[in-house]
């Protein structure tokens, strides 16, 4: 696992607001279900998310709103937060949320995370040699891309890449999945994910695909990568891998399956995937 977990950078030039929410008197309100008052903010929800996002220093926040209830499970990190909370009626909560959002009480307004470029958070490096990145490819789903953030975690990946269009954006549905892990391992979004695989190769990694028509078993692949840098390239459930994508790995490797059942959503094949790499030593 790296020596050095790499922060987010600070927006520059706006205000983190220490009362009750952001500029111009206590925030815009979002249009959109998941977004924020403008295209800069986005409306994270949920005890845990919202907790671990008050508890970022890097994270650049404009608004909390809270019931009462959900005020006491976040008294400290509220008041290390230096918030002022707006507390609300939750009959009437009126954070711009989808109805169907589980918010449990707590939304809070905020700034993506800038994790930086991918040369300076993805470089191996004396204390971590042989880092391990994930790289989605169209991957949309805010659930899948959350729960791959956990895992990527809990396993000591250096970042997730995907590209800055379709593919999940940062939204509170996909910050709820990630249970916190959203504020921890870095989700870096890059213009072109063919540039940023040639980048990474550049940089050293083998850059390993799956696939679940490929010969060669992924135990194997990740086997063989021990002491270089890897990156395992995911797709879409369904499309898989775009030819562009394929082309660019240095292999395409199938999770191996005890029977003749190997269909796993792509956020479980990530966990496998992850789990293998960790255990390379």
């Amino acid at each position: 696992m790296p020596a050095e977990r790499p922060t987010p950078s600070k927006p520059r030039g706006r205000r983190q607001p220490g009362g009750g929410g952001g500029p111009a008197g206590g925030g815009s309100r979002g249009r959109h279900a998941m977004r924020g008052g403008d295209a800069e903010t986005v409306w994270l929800f949920g005890i845990h998310a919202v907790r671990d996002a008050l508890l970022n220093a890097a994270r650049a926040r404009r608004r909390l709103i809270l019931t009462p209830n959900a005020r006491e499970r976040l008294g400290e990190a509220v008041e290390t937060s230096g918030m002022t909370p707006e507390i609300a009626d939750p009959r009437r909560f009126p954070a711009p949320l989808d109805p169907q959002s589980v918010h449990q009480g707590a939304a809070l307004e905020a700034e993506p995370l800038d994790w930086g470029r991918l040369d300076g958070l993805c470089r191996p490096h004396a204390a971590d040699p042989a880092p391990v990145v994930v790289l989605l490819d169209r991957v949309t789903d805010p659930h899948n891309v959350g729960a791959i953030l956990r895992s990527a975690e809990v396993f000591g990946a250096r970042a997730v890449i995907a590209p800055r269009h379709h593919a999940a954006p940062e939204t509170g549905a996909l910050a709820k999945s990630a249970s916190g892990a959203l504020e921890r391992q870095p989700y870096l979004r890059v213009r072109n994910l063919g540039d940023a695989m040639e980048e990474l190769r550049g940089l050293g990694y083998v850059l390993i695909g799956l696939d679940g028509a490929a010969e060669a078993t992924l135990d194997a692949a990740v086997a063989a990568s021990r002491g270089q840098p890897l990156g395992l390239v995911l797709g879409a459930e369904g499309p898989g891998l775009r030819p562009r994508t394929r082309e660019l790995c240095d292999s395409l490797a199938r999770i191996t399956a005890a029977r003749d059942f190997a269909s796993l959503n792509v956020s479980n094949a990530a966990a496998v995937a992850l789990h293998l790499a960790a255990m390379r030593g």
